[in-house]
């Protein structure tokens, strides 16, 4: 009998608790996810974030730069840990790493954010697609930030010694030569998408594009080239990592660096990685400008 009382008052009776708790869990539950989408859709970190589109295109511009340095025999890394090295040795270098990491985590949490609040309004397959696409922005610029913190705090190194590494590792690991070559194939298959994006300008419906005149002009002519040139860079990595995985040849899965390099040595290379160098210096510019111009 007492523990029949017991029980009808509610105190062990698994049951009649999860009844009664549910409600206010998934209440707090709803609460918790308003309160994460209120935070991430601030204007301070919105304005955070659209820096983080301007580090993009400074690290860009420098990575173009770098390239056309290549192709005038000149020396220097030609991916992001030589961007982040030729900023690190500016005026205030640690002041440019800690700021340009600082928007690229904020980019990094409001494109993390689209990724699981934003899109619901979207037919299913289109709402897959945009949140895939802002998860794999959020990854890109949360690496951006990890290489600028790796930098600043003296522990930074290069790029394409981190994806031989990468690529040596993995081939070692179980199913790993299928996972490389699917890796690469994913690499190869983005840069031709972001070739056909400049092409058909279809990134200029993720922009709040100026009147018609010299400006708006001027940031179409830039995102064509730039989006190419970086859909051309993005084939050059993925071409790499699948050749060098079917050879059994780690080491040459160097990255964009190893890429463009390898881009030097062939017939008409040096114009072809001084032309990939000027695209990638357009793209840069053009992230700069989509800092203000980025529909957030």
């Amino acid at each position: 009998m007492a523990r029949l009382a017991f029980n009808t008052n509610g105190g062990t009776n698994p049951q009649r608790r999860e009844l009664h708790e549910d409600p206010d869990i998934k209440k707090e539950l709803r609460e918790a996810a308003g309160t994460a989408e209120e935070v991430t859709n601030s204007r301070p970190l919105e304005i955070m974030a659209r820096a983080g589109f301007a580090v993009s295109g400074i690290l860009h511009f420098l990575v173009g730069a770098i390239a056309i340095r290549l192709a005038m025999g000149g020396e220097g890394k030609a991916d992001v840990s030589g961007a982040v090295e030729e900023l690190s040795g500016q005026p205030a270098g640690p002041i440019l790493l800690w700021s340009s990491f600082a928007a690229c985590v904020a980019l990094a949490i409001w494109q993390t954010s689209d990724a699981i609040f934003d899109f619901s309004h979207l037919p299913k397959r289109e709402k897959i697609g945009k949140k895939l696409k802002a998860a794999g922005q959020a990854v890109v610029f949360a690496g951006f930030a990890v290489t600028l913190a790796s930098f600043a705090i003296g522990t930074g190194k290069d790029n394409s010694r981190s994806t031989s590494d990468f690529t040596i590792a993995l081939m070692k690991a179980p199913g790993g030569v299928a996972l490389l070559i699917v890796i690469g194939a994913a690499v190869a298959v983005a840069g031709i998408v972001y070739g056909i994006r400049g092409v058909r300008k279809s990134f200029e419906k993720n922009l709040r594009m100026p009147a018609p005149g010299t400006t708006r002009t001027a940031v179409s002519v830039l995102g064509v080239v730039g989006y190419v040139a970086k859909g051309f860079a993005l084939l050059l990595v993925g071409l790499l990592i699948v050749i060098a995985t079917i050879r059994s040849h780690p080491e040459e899965s160097t990255g964009l660096d190893g890429g463009l390099k390898a881009l030097r040595d062939q017939p008409f290379g040096l114009y072809l990685l001084a032309a990939a160098g000027i695209g990638l210096i357009c793209y840069g510019v053009y992230s700069m400008m989509r800092a203000k111009l980025a529909k957030m």
